[in-house]
């Protein structure tokens, strides 16, 4: 087989695992309201569908990216496929609320393994040549991640929201074919440190007790919750001081020494704060406005199209004339996209303003989600390859946690705020009281709200902060070592 072969096989293994591991996300969101009918669950209990998922990911990005580098990415890729596929078959099977969060936590344990290690992949397999390859990675995963909700859509108003888990067994078989097909030697130099055990205890820990106290807290109080937040804080300050004096550290903090390394992950968290709040409250909303799930998972479909035609192209733009300028207009579209959805309160409204704020939104997605990745990956040395990304997908993990923590929050508190009563769901399929209706809609434009702030404050972020002549010196000399010290 050819070297040629291999990368593409490679490539075409990477875009159908990680896919599956963001398409269950997507997918989920548009199968929560009939999620919560079917099992019972209120508003809290839907977020936590979501945030056990996210919550396991955001703590196991970084460790999983070190076993990728200290023991191979592939045979870390391909063992978090199975995982994956094991995980997916109990949440299909869950009985009840508490087997299903459990279950999505454990997807979003392998779910770490999987996408930290296909990006690491396709840098060790494509070089220099990194930036389209990401591009095609992020334009096919994008693809795949909006065209899940129109189908999971179908699949639970026609059959069942547990078929959109078993769905996942025959894909994750053929992702493991083509990455065993696609193997190719992965430089010895790449496998460098241990694993870092107390690090990924006090980061699971830190984001976890945060997590908690935001959920729970919105709940039944803050009050009740105060032990969760001193977790976190205690946890954060061990998790520096550890990290600090360790040999081989979960997080290098010499990385951040390194501005566009620093620069893109902090828009990454703000930016993608705001694309998971907005996307998960999004297709609730519409099916409490009356829009079947097919109906709301068929919205991201303009979004595809334009990632199929654009997102590759503009990673390509970034690669040639720097990062800088994409980084800034890209969050400013889909920030001005989500405003046009404050307008909408019925389905009339939706084809007045929402049709507008899809397509506003979907350029700017395309224009932002390449580039952003690029520049994460590559600003850092190839021997912290897997670190660099468990790095970035963490950042973007942790954002979406606090975005739909603090928004499911705003969403709570302006609904009891406007007329809404404790033993009313806020957004829920059905709701036909004109005063509990016009609370759900006042919650979700505060939540909205949020999400454009986070969108705006990321492109800021990335005007100020990225910079252009160290992204062409960094591709240059491949981001080795040299170029860090002289950072």
């Amino acid at each position: 087989m050819t070297e040629a072969t291999a990368r593409r096989l490679t490539l075409v293994a990477t875009v159908l695992g990680s896919s599956l591991a963001f398409i269950d996300a997507s997918v989920v969101n548009v199968a929560l309201p009939v999620i919560q009918r079917d099992l019972d669950l209120g508003l809290t209990g839907q977020e936590w569908v979501y945030l056990a998922y996210s919550l396991a990911l955001a703590s196991l990005y970084l460790p999983a990216g070190a076993v990728g580098d200290r023991w191979g990415r592939r045979g870390a890729f391909t063992w978090g496929i199975v995982g994956f596929a094991a995980a997916s078959t109990l949440a299909g099977a869950a009985p009840d609320g508490t087997v299903l969060i459990v279950a999505r936590f454990l997807q979003g344990i392998a779910g770490a393994f999987v996408t930290t290690n296909s990006l690491a992949l396709l840098r060790a397999a494509y070089g220099r040549d990194a930036g389209r390859a990401v591009g095609q990675w992020t334009a096919f995963t994008g693809i795949a991640t909006v065209l899940g909700p129109p189908a999971g859509g179908a699949i639970v108003q026609w059959a069942s929201w547990r078929w959109i888990f078993f769905l996942n067994l025959p894909l994750a078989v053929a992702t493991v074919v083509l990455a065993r097909l696609g193997r190719m030697p992965e430089p010895m130099g790449a496998r460098v440190g241990r694993l870092d055990l107390p690090g990924a205890v006090l980061a699971a820990l830190t984001f976890g007790g945060l997590t908690y106290g935001m959920v729970q807290g919105s709940e039944h109080g803050f009050g009740g919750v105060w032990w969760a937040f001193a977790v976190a804080g205690v946890a954060a300050a061990a998790f520096i001081a550890v990290e600090q004096r360790s040999r081989s550290p979960l997080l290098p903090f010499e990385l951040f020494r390194r501005r566009n390394f620093a620069g893109s992950n902090a828009e990454t968290f703000l930016v993608y704060a705001a694309l998971s709040g907005f996307f998960l409250y999004l297709p609730i909303y519409l099916q409490f406005l009356g829009f079947t799930p097919l109906e709301a998972g068929l919205v991201s479909v303009p979004t595809s199209i334009v990632m199929l035609f654009l997102a590759a192209r503009f990673g390509a733009l970034a690669d040639r004339y720097g990062p800088r300028a994409f980084l800034a207009t890209g969050p400013v579209l889909f920030g001005v996209g989500m405003l046009l959805f404050l307008p909408v309160s019925s389905k009339a409204d939706f084809w007045r303003y929402g049709i507008a704020g899809i397509a506003v939104f979907s350029l700017g997605l395309a224009v932002f989600v390449a580039p952003i990745t690029a520049t994460a990956i590559s600003s850092a040395p190839e021997r912290f390859a897997g670190i660099a990304s468990g790095v970035n997908t963490t950042f973007s993990r942790l954002g979406g946690l606090m975005a739909v923590a603090i928004m499911g929050l705003a969403i709570s508190l302006v609904f009891d705020a406007n007329g809404g009563t404790k033993s009313a769901v806020p957004l829920a399929v059905g709701q036909h009281d004109p005063a509990l209706r016009h609370a759900s809609e006042v919650a979700f434009r505060a939540a909205t709200l949020i999400a454009v702030g986070l969108a705006f404050a990321g492109a800021v972020v990335g005007a100020l902060v990225v910079s252009n002549a160290d992204a062409r010196r960094e591709s240059e000399v491949g981001g080795d070592t040299a170029a860090l010290a002289d950072a």
